[in-house]
């Protein structure tokens, strides 16, 4: 049998090495490795090389990545083409030009050299390509004479994918294939592939949003034998005797979600307590006690990470059995939960908390407008719902108001709505709402999820967290410089408070969309970690995301957690070290990423389609944003923007101010503001570039193809 020790040891003793990199002969020799063991250190050398745990240099020397400055990570490519490496939890993400790629792609595994900083932030060149995360592409083929094109659908993928004559098949100029890579390419020449199916005509209903799902790598259906081992988990958690499930059936219960939903996660109860307190129930599905951890529906939901709500479908994280059956908190059904309860003195002022796993009976499905209804007294459910819905809706202010005062974030930032007929066509787009009624679910389930996080952070729980670090100081001072030209200054020291006082200062104004939209990018992006580094947006030293396990793994990890160190649950996780946290953290912060750009993705998809039969129509509307190339107008009936290029301003040259944030007329002297009434057109939709240009009404002069100026 071998005796060649395991890879951690191997980079011990590359780590310590006084002489740098060493030759396999004399790293041998460092591990005490037998001559006859020579042959499978080698191998082992290999096999750390593929997966980036040592690097191999001139001389056929190793060396461990971080010893000569290469960070191992995953790549990301944003839309606007910018790549960074993705270096794990506690590390800031490192710049890569896309002259410095090679030929790597969004997602893909990859070395990096680090080669200096600029403002702060490190940048580097790709040197190796460790995992390939793209071996098939999806995107729209395009025939030319001796060689076609095809255009991912995925944007992060920049480069077109050259398909030489004779490796197109049956693809037309239009149709929607599915290309596998055969060789990536380099800086200079981009990839080249072989058409191994055509998925259908690119217009085709519903095929766009497939080439979404696709293009994002995502599971279009679920597998039969998950199916399967779901009934088959149903029938076996039924058989599994519960002495510490409460009976809660006789609690006035309220389920308040989207009309349309069929995954209920949440629910909510309300009861005045002898003593003059109030107890509020945050009653979350008992997905744990379905789904096991380590069989085959697991298994699957880990792969997923997370439901993904496209504009015309979802694809679930569970089977529909558990996601839309025995796990939803479906109105007049029993159904197992974990409560979280929490008391509230007269004041409206915690004063007491306690978990336990239960059985409720939801006695109203409640839809978000039903709710609203009865909060501004236009309808009427039953008296002890209207009070429940009256009393709850006080406590939820109260909590709001104690948020704002430590510093939380409220980005109210603005989301397309899109309304599609029976097939699939976008027949209409709107502001999504955003009433009291949202906001109550979402106080009380962003209580429950700290009030979870503190406990396990308190008691060292192996929790996976839900951390938000502070703004990157060049990000911020992007932002302060946008905002002063608009009349919102930042003092030199900005927190959370100073950023939530600019978007309440801003609410009901022309700005007020941009203003959010800039703070929010100027953020991090929340992602998971094994570590309690606590929420900057939510001004939350500890919290989790546990409300949510039908449809978010981290929610259902913390659910089995929580049942093992409280309930004795066989299945919560107690060998989980940090170490393996991490991974399992970065893999689904990755997921969640994905879920989040396929879902624009979709909604995009559907107002390029809508404002494609809508070409020459006049709108009116206001500029939501002015830029150096023009300016965005978001008109008053359709939620989705155009860009009035300033190349179309056929009636004088326009230099921007970037003080005011406007386009200013050389020789006549218009402006143009945000919140200022404008009259377009629509003029050109591309769906290629995802991009509506408009004109004003009765300028005669064409939007640009590209991107140029008419700036002087």
């Amino acid at each position: 049998m071998s005796r060649v020790p395991d890879a951690d040891r191997i980079q011990q003793v590359l780590r310590a090495s006084r002489r740098g990199p060493l030759k396999p002969r004399d790293l041998a020799r460092e591990l005490g490795v037998e001559p006859q063991d020579y042959p499978a250190l080698k191998r082992r050398l290999r096999e750390m090389e593929d997966a980036g745990q040592v690097y191999r240099v001139r001389g056929k020397r190793y060396a461990v990545p971080a010893s000569i400055d290469l960070v191992v990570g995953r790549l990301e490519v944003t839309r606007r083409g910018h790549a960074f490496l993705v270096t794990g939890e506690g590390q800031d993400d490192i710049l890569v030009a896309d002259t410095a790629l090679d030929s790597a792609m969004d997602g893909d595994r990859v070395a990096v050299r680090v080669e200096g900083r600029s403002r702060g932030r490190r940048f580097g060149r790709v040197v190796r390509i460790l995992e390939r995360a793209h071996p098939t592409v999806v995107g729209t083929y395009r025939a030319a004479r001796r060689f076609g094109t095809v255009r991912p659908a995925d944007r992060a993928l920049a480069k077109d994918i050259l398909v030489p004559e004779g490796d197109a098949g049956e693809a037309r100029t239009g149709d929607l294939v599915r290309v596998d890579i055969v060789s990536y390419g380099s800086d200079r020449a981009g990839p080249v592939g072989r058409v191994v199916e055509v998925l259908g005509a690119a217009d085709a209903p519903g095929l766009d949003v497939l080439a979404v799902v696709h293009a994002h790598a995502l599971p279009p259906s679920m597998p039969p034998a998950v199916e399967a081992a779901a009934q088959a988990a149903i029938a076996s958690a039924d058989t599994r005797p519960e002495p510490d499930r409460v009976d809660r059936t006789a609690l006035h219960v309220l389920t308040i979600d989207p009309a349309d939903a069929r995954d209920h996660d949440d629910a909510l109860s309300v009861e005045e307590l002898p003593d003059g307190r109030t107890r509020v129930g945050v009653h979350i599905a008992d997905v744990g006690h379905y789904v096991v951890s380590g069989s085959e529906v697991d298994a699957e939901a880990l792969r997923r990470g997370t439901s993904v709500y496209l504009v015309d479908r979802v694809l679930p994280m569970l089977p529909e059995a558990l996601s839309a059956g025995v796990c939803s908190l479906v109105a007049g059904e029993p159904r197992r939960v974990v409560t979280v309860f929490v008391d509230f003195d007269a004041d409206g002022t915690v004063v007491g908390e306690a978990f336990e796993r239960s059985w409720i009976r939801a006695r109203h499905g409640l839809s978000y407008e039903q709710a609203q209804e009865v909060l501004e007294g236009r309808a009427s459910i039953d008296a002890p719902t209207d009070a429940a819905l009256q009393r709850l809706s006080t406590l939820a202010g109260v909590l709001r108001r104690g948020r704002k005062r430590r510093g939380s974030i409220d980005f109210d930032v603005p989301e397309a709505r899109v309304v599609l007929e029976a097939g699939g066509s976008p027949i209409h787009i709107e502001r999504r709402a955003r009433w009291d009624s949202h906001r109550l679910v979402e106080d009380f389930m962003l209580l429950a999820n700290e009030t979870v996080a503190r406990a396990g952070s308190k008691k060292g729980w192996p929790f996976l967290y839900r951390v938000h670090h502070a703004p990157d100081p060049e990000r911020l001072d992007k932002l302060r410089e946008l905002l002063a030209g608009i009349g919102y200054p930042l003092p030199d020291r900005v927190g959370p408070r100073v950023l939530q006082q600019v978007l309440e200062r801003a609410e009901g104004r022309p700005e007020q969309p941009l203003v959010a939209t800039s703070v929010l990018r100027a953020m991090m992006r929340a992602r998971y970690a094994s570590t309690d580094d606590g929420h900057y947006g939510l001004a939350a030293r500890h919290y989790v995301h546990f409300t949510s396990p039908i449809r978010r793994y981290p929610d259902l990890h913390v659910h089995r957690v929580l049942a093992a160190r409280l309930f004795g649950a066989p299945d919560g996780g107690e060998a989980w070290s940090e170490d393996p946290l991490a991974g399992l953290a970065e893999h689904l912060s990755r997921r969640e990423r994905v879920a989040d750009e396929a879902e624009r993705d979709s909604v995009d998809l559907k107002k390029i389609e809508y404002m494609e039969r809508h070409l020459g129509d006049d709108l009116a509307g206001r500029i939501s944003n002015v830029t150096p190339f023009g300016f965005f107008v978001l008109p008053d009936d359709v939620f989705v923007e155009g860009l009035v290029h300033v190349s179309a301003l056929g009636d004088d040259f326009y230099h921007f101010h970037e003080g005011s944030l406007s386009l200013v007329g050389e020789k006549r002297g218009r402006v143009y503001r945000i919140g200022d009434a404008v009259r377009v057109r629509v003029a050109r939709v591309d769906r290629g570039e995802r991009r509506i240009d408009f004109v004003l009404e009765g300028d005669a002069v064409p939007p640009p193809s590209r991107r140029g100026g008419r700036r002087r």
